[in-house]
């Protein structure tokens, strides 16, 4: 046992069924039972959509000596009312991750694209995309994340079975390695 991992995940109108309640991470009750994992040295996994980023800064800054990983980049949203304002909400989310990266302790996973809520329609095609198809789509969310974050901050994550719907375990490896193969070793 290494750690817990929490959905937040709140939007308004809902994207999908939600049991959270708008920001979780500011409650007092929420955060007096968060100041007791670092006493017992356990990581924290924020699983929450990127409009709630904000939330998580201010958590990391409020425990500055916890870990928090930041699950799938920050639940990216291309679905319901966010789908048809994409460049918006990237623009949106790039400041959000900008911001994030600035606290030495949120740390990122890097994936969680092929779920249909990020709408990318890989899960409504009658064939899988290649992994070049998934490593062009993705790359501008991977490096940015990268980039900000730094490589020493940032790891690559499957979301299986989740993303099962939109590619294979191995389509989605093939498409990290072809993000990263100009990448240096160190």
């Amino acid at each position: 046992f290494r750690g817990i991992r929490h959905s937040v995940g709140y939007t308004n109108p809902p994207v999908r069924p939600q049991t959270t309640t708008p920001h979780m991470y500011a409650d007092a009750k929420y955060r007096k039972g968060f100041s007791h994992l670092h006493r017992y040295g356990l990581s924290f996994e924020a699983w929450l959509y990127y409009n709630q980023l904000n939330d998580l800064v201010e958590l990391a800054r409020a425990f500055p000596d916890q870990i928090l990983v930041l699950n799938h980049m920050g639940g990216i949203l291309g679905v319901a009312q966010y789908g048809a304002r994409r460049d918006e909400y990237f623009a949106a989310w790039k400041k959000h991750i900008v911001e994030a990266a600035t606290l030495p302790n949120i740390v990122c996973k890097i994936g969680g694209l092929g779920t249909p809520r990020c709408g990318l329609g890989w899960s409504d095609r009658p064939k899988p995309p290649s992994s070049a198809e998934i490593a062009k789509g993705s790359e501008p969310w991977f490096l940015h994340c990268i980039e900000k974050f730094g490589p020493g901050r940032c790891m690559f994550e499957s979301n299986f079975p989740v993303d099962r719907s939109s590619f294979s375990y191995h389509l989605l490896w093939n498409a990290f390695k072809r993000v990263s193969a100009g990448f240096s070793p160190s």
